[in-house]
């Protein structure tokens, strides 16, 4: 399979403004470029790239005074191929995990582990560890949660959303990784495209999209506590602790968003 992606995204600044962004592929997906992921700025400015802690591609550039378009348009290949479910995947001890594995059972700024310890183990400690025990706690966030764009905010915790039963993509990601932290499973927060490939077209604009990963068994396994179901065709931007790590965009001063759209599809040629 292949997919069509890309954004086109406007800022305006009052003034020169630093800004950091995430808006190429994770690492891990680069190989499956068929062409560029290349950020173009309009008007022309220099940027450069590196990578952060958690091994995302980020890019700094000086924002000029006024309107700043950034936009690209790439293609990818991808296996078609649903998110796995193995049932069978099991949950480490914590006193074996790998040492940069363990930052992902820690709170951070948008799940406070502290504040929901005693609901997860109330709710999920008579389950048994490992993948059960996550499909359990991503059954419980889909259900507590109900999605409406017009209730996102930026600033909403994973215990905000707990209480306010409210939320977007992230409010679900949040709130399950949190959870999943609580039971001693590490999780953490990914960021990317997701579009509407192998299920019918959904009233919603397109955006990025945010899902979590667990650690289980020795390595990284999706899953969404949005949608809930196994997806074809995402394609991973950045993984953090949580919505802060992965920031699509943190401007250094004033700015305001102009323009945002998101392309995501399946692409045919047209021989095909």
């Amino acid at each position: 399979m292949k997919i069509q992606a890309g954004y086109r995204i406007a800022f305006e600044c009052p003034q020169p403004t630093p800004m950091l962004l995430m808006l190429n592929v994770h690492p891990s997906r680069m190989p499956d470029l068929i062409t560029p992921d290349d950020l173009v700025c309009d008007p022309p400015v220099e940027h450069r790239q590196y990578r952060d802690v958690f091994g995302n591609v980020c890019t700094r550039l000086l924002a000029p005074a006024g309107r700043l378009e950034v936009s690209a348009d790439f293609l990818i290949r991808d296996s078609g191929l649903a998110d796995p479910i193995v049932p069978d995947a099991v949950q480490q001890p914590v006193e074996e995990l790998p040492d940069d594995v363990i930052v992902y059972l820690l709170g951070s700024r948008y799940c406070e582990t502290d504040r929901l310890s005693d609901t997860a183990w109330q709710l999920f400690g008579g389950i048994e560890g490992g993948w059960a025990r996550v499909q359990a706690i991503c059954d419980y966030v889909y259900d507590r949660i109900t999605f409406n764009y017009q209730d996102a905010c930026a600033t909403r915790t994973a215990w905000q959303g707990h209480n306010d039963q409210v939320g977007v993509c992230r409010d679900f990601a949040h709130l399950a990784i949190t959870l999943c932290r609580c039971m001693n499973i590490p999780a953490r927060y990914c960021t990317g495209y997701l579009g509407d490939i192998g299920i019918p077209p959904v009233d919603y604009p397109m955006d990025f999209s945010a899902w979590f990963e667990a650690y289980l068994d020795g390595r990284w396994y999706t899953f969404d506590a949005r949608h809930n179901t196994p997806r074809i065709g995402r394609i991973l931007m950045a993984t953090g602790r949580d919505a802060t790590d992965v920031a699509i965009s943190t401007s250094f001063g004033p700015s305001s968003l102009a323009d945002f759209s998101v392309t995501t599809d399946e692409f045919h040629n047209a021989s095909e």
